[in-house]
C-alpha cells in the first residue's frame, strides 16, 4: 500500500483567553495520498483555514496546536522549531492562497520571484533557475513566457496572477500543496480554468492537495475525497461522489440542498436555520444539534464519533447501529 503524504491525527488548535482556551479545531484526523485532492468544505468559521494553517505552521498567535500530530510522510512536523518549519514550507509544501497578491511582491518582476524561490530550495545556477522559471510559466499556461517573465504582478489579470502563484507553489516540486480558496476572487470561467489546471498539475507532479473552499461546486469538480467541517470538527468524510450523491450528515445534506440545480422543480433552495456557533458557545454533544432538523436526546448528551458507513464516515447518531443501553432505575 502507498503511504499517505499527509497524515493529520487528532489535531486540536486552541486560542488561550482570560476566560480559558477556545477550541478552533477539535480532534480532526485525515490522510491525503499521493496525487489525491482532498476537499475541505464548510461555512465560514468551520475551521477549514485554521486546519490548513496548522499544517503549514502559520497559525496566528496566540493560536497554538494543543494536541494531536501532523506527519509529512515519515516526518512529524507539528513540533518543529520555526526555522526548520520555514525550510519545509516551499520545498516540501507549496501554498496557494485566495488573493495572489499576498504571495507576490508588487516591487519585483515575477521572474525574479520565481528564480529566488527556486534557488532558495534547489541548488542550481541563476541561468538554469531562469530556464526552470520559464518552463513553469509555460506549464501553468502563461502566454509568451519569455516576455511575461519580466513583467510585474500588476501587469497580470487576477487569473494570470493565480497561475503565477501556482508556478511558485510548484517551483521546488513539493509533495503537498495547500490551496486555500484559490478561486474565490476569480470570475466563474477563470475559476474553471484554474481548477482544471490545479488538478492536472498535481496529477503530473504526484503531489497531494488539500483544497480548502466553501464552494461545493468546486469540490465536485476537483476533489477525489471531501471532508465536511462544522464548528472545528469533521462532520463527514468520504469519496466526493458518494458524499455529494448520498450525504449522510444533516449538515452535509443542508449544504447540498442549498446548491441550485437545473432540474429543480421548485424555485426555493433548502435553508439551514441558525448560524455557526461562536467558539465560546459551541453546544454540548453534537455541535450541529441546535440547527439540526433530526435532533433527539442523545445528540444533547453525547458527542458522536465518525461512524463508518458504506464508503464514507459521518459524525451523526442517526447512523449508530449499536443499541443504546439504558440503565433501569433502582
Amino acid at each position: 500500500m502507498t503511504a499517505p503524504i499527509l497524515s493529520v491525527r487528532n489535531l486540536r488548535v486552541e486560542f488561550p483567553t482570560r476566560r480559558g482556551a477556545l477550541t478552533a479545531v477539535d480532534d480532526v484526523s485525515f490522510d491525503i495520498m499521493p496525487g489525491e485532492v482532498l476537499g475541505v468544505v464548510g461555512e465560514s468559521g468551520a475551521g477549514k483555514s485554521m486546519t490548513g494553517n496548522a499544517v503549514i505552521g502559520l497559525l496566528e498567535p496566540p493560536g497554538r496546536i494543543a494536541g494531536g500530530e501532523i506527519w509529512l510522510r515519515d516526518r512529524r512536523i507539528d513540533n518543529l522549531p520555526p526555522d526548520r518549519m520555514r525550510r519545509i514550507r516551499g520545498s516540501r509544501i507549496g501554498m496557494v492562497f485566495q488573493d495572489p497578491l499576498t504571495s507576490l511582491d508588487p516591487l519585483y518582476r515575477i521572474g525574479d520571484q520565481l528564480v529566488e524561490t527556486i534557488r532558495t530550495h534547489v541548488r542550481i545556477g541563476a541561468a538554469a533557475a531562469r530556464e526552470r522559471a520559464l518552463a513553469l510559466l509555460s506549464e501553468v499556461g502563461i502566454p509568451a513566457p519569455e516576455t511575461r517573465i519580466d513583467n510585474y504582478p500588476h501587469q497580470f489579470s487576477g487569473g494570470m496572477r493565480q497561475r503565477v502563484v501556482l508556478a511558485l507553489s510548484l517551483a521546488a516540486n513539493p509533495e503537498l500543496i495547500i490551496a486555500d480558496e484559490p478561486t474565490t476572487a476569480l470570475d466563474v470561467s477563470v475559476q474553471a480554468q484554474i481548477i482544471a489546471l490545479l488538478k492536472r498539475l498535481c496529477r503530473q507532479h504526484g503531489a497531494a492537495v488539500m483544497l480548502i473552499t466553501h464552494d461545493m461546486g468546486v469540490i465536485a469538480e476537483t476533489a477525489d475525497r471531501v471532508a465536511v467541517m462544522y464548528a472545528g470538527r469533521l462532520a463527514e468524510i468520504g469519496p466526493v461522489r458518494d458524499v455529494i450523491k448520498s450525504p449522510h450528515h444533516p449538515y452535509t445534506q443542508g449544504l447540498m440542498g442549498s446548491i441550485p440545480r437545473l432540474t429543480m422543480e421548485s424555485g426555493r433552495l433548502v435553508q439551514i436555520s441558525g448560524a455557526m456557533p461562536r467558539l465560546d458557545a459551541i453546544p454540548s454533544g453534537c455541535a450541529f444539534r441546535t440547527r439540526c432538523p433530526h435532533v433527539f436526546a442523545r445528540c444533547v448528551l453525547e458527542r458522536p464519533p465518525l461512524l463508518a458507513l458504506q464508503r464514507s464516515r459521518a459524525a451523526c447518531w442517526l447512523h449508530d447501529t449499536e443499541p443504546v443501553v439504558v440503565e433501569a432505575a433502582s
